[in-house]
This record gives structure tokens, sequence and C-alpha cells, in this order.
């Protein structure tokens, strides 16, 4: 696969559910790589999420409200996302400290996604709960500690994820199955925000990760499988799951070979709970390109 443009289904890529936990909406698959874990969160189900690599050691803690994401911030704290804004979590008493508030005077928004770039700075996006109004922004997390909202007009914000060179950025709008494309600039500001992919129905791009040769891979809810693109946009390859809503992926173990896969059953019948069984599960597959290394929140 490494520098081929040729389409794949990667079907030697089978994605094993390493964790069978049935959350309600698997979102933010992170790999901490101090600590050699697996940190996730379940926004509807209220919980955050951490495991060793193969899935063992497993933890979980409730959140007082629903968590977008979860990324390691410096001082070995953890950063989470709430309704009303950004909190620090302790997962040894599991408490929730605000560290900043943002759309708290927007009561129907909540958070959705999350990413940390190269030099630190958290790039996260609000959506409309009801997943009907276009009130959703992207946000930015600077090292000296400033919320600035980067742009707006979102129904649901995902995927917030970063080119190789840092000089692009990936984001998407769910329900409109569109993926956007910026010039992430020196200064952290964003311009010439472009549609970098329209999908077709059927297929709507959730959570996103960069890999080392910048190809992106894609996370489509609804569609059951993984697609991988170029820098330029083009299909390349795809890997299929035995439920249809994966929500995110990120690149991990100590290769960074090993793609962590979230998925849902949030809005799946009972037949089709039924006749998906792990959905919800934490998965992971194989790659032959490693992703990038993820990178710790700094926290002033």
């Amino acid at each position: 696969m490494t520098g081929d443009t040729t389409f794949k289904t990667m079907a030697s890529m089978t994605p094993e559910c390493i964790w069978d936990l049935g959350a309600h909406l698997g979102e933010g698959a992170l790999w901490h790589a101090a600590t050699r874990s697996v940190w996730f969160v379940d926004i509807k189900g209220r919980r955050i999420h951490r495991c060793a690599a193969d899935g063992s050691g497993r933890r979980s803690w409730e959140a007082p409200g629903q968590p977008g994401f979860v990324v390691p911030a410096s001082g070995g704290a953890m950063v989470c996302a709430l309704e009303d804004g950004l909190y620090r979590f302790d997962e040894a008493g599991g408490e929730f400290t605000p560290l900043r508030k943002v759309e708290d005077d927007v009561p129907g928004n909540r958070f959705n996604d999350g990413h940390v770039d190269a030099g630190g700075n958290l790039w996260f996006g609000s959506m409309d709960d009801a997943q009907l109004e276009p009130s959703g922004a992207l946000y930015r997390l600077g090292r000296d500690g400033v919320v600035s909202r980067a742009d707006a007009g979102y129904i649901i914000t995902n995927g917030p994820a970063i080119s190789p060179d840092g000089k692009t950025l990936y984001h998407t709008d769910t329900p409109l199955r569109r993926v956007y494309a910026f010039e992430l600039r020196e200064d952290g500001s964003l311009a010439g925000k472009r549609v970098f992919l329209q999908l077709p129905e059927g297929s709507r791009p959730d959570g996103m990760a960069v890999d080392r040769e910048g190809h992106l891979w894609i996370a489509l809810f609804g569609a059951g499988r993984i697609e991988r693109y170029t820098a330029a946009g083009r299909l390349v390859g795809s890997v299929r799951f035995p439920c249809t809503n994966i929500t995110k992926l990120a690149f991990g173990g100590e290769d960074l070979r090993t793609a962590y896969v979230t998925t849902a059953w949030k809005g799946l019948s009972p037949e089709q709970r039924r006749e998906q069984p792990l959905a919800g599960g934490l998965f992971a597959f194989r790659v032959d390109t490693p992703g990038l290394p993820h990178t710790v929140l700094a926290l002033p």
C-alpha cells in the first residue's frame, strides 16, 4: 500500500473488536504514548474509557455531561470537553475541574471532536445537539490559553486532522457529507477554505486521521467502513467493519501502525442492533503506513 495510488479494499486489514463495551456513541479514539494506552469517550453514555493497547486493563469513569473528546495535556493532565467548555480531568479521583468556558451561553450545543496539533494547540468543534441547526463552530485553544473561533456555520463538526507538514487542516460537516481543507498559517489562523471532498449519499464523514504519507483516513458513519484518500483527494483504499456506525480512528502502538477505531449503536433499530452485536465496540487493525505521533496539549 505504501506510495500506491491504486484503490485497494485492504481486506487483509481485518478489524478486531478488542473491547465489546457497546458504547451508545463511542468517539474520540486517542493513543496516549506516555502510558501506552487507548482513550476514548461515549458521548451519549456520558463516560470516559481507557484500556491498554490490546484492550486489557480497562477503566471507565462517569462524566457530569456529554464528553466530546479527551486529550492528554502537559503536566500529566487530561483535558476533555463537556457541553459548556473545557475541563481538566483527574483520572485518579475521577474529578472534572473547569478550565475554559466555551459556548456556555448556547445551551443547545455540545462539543464533538478534538485534535492537538504538533505545536500543542487544541482544535475542537461544537455542534447542535439536535443535529438540525448550523450553530456549530471550529475553535482553537492556543498555547497562550486563548480560545478563538476559527470557523462557523456547522451542523455537526467532526474530525480535525492536520497534514504531516502542518500546513493543511481538514475538518468536516457530517450531514452535508463534506470534508473541508484549510491553509493553516504559522500564526495559527486559517485561510483558503475549500471543499476537499464531497462524499456521495450514504457516506457521512466522521472522525479522521492522517498517516505519515499524508493520506487522510476517514471514518464513515452509517457506511460500515473507513476510507483512505491521498492529499489530492483520490480514494485509494477502504477497510470494512462488522457494524455500520464508524466514528473515529487514531494510529497508535509502539510503531504507530495500529489503528484504533470507535463505533456506535446510536440510530440503530432493535433489529439492526441484533444484526450488529459489536456495534459500539472498540476495534483495532494493523496498517502498512504509520500514523503521526500524538502531541500533548500545552497548558499555560
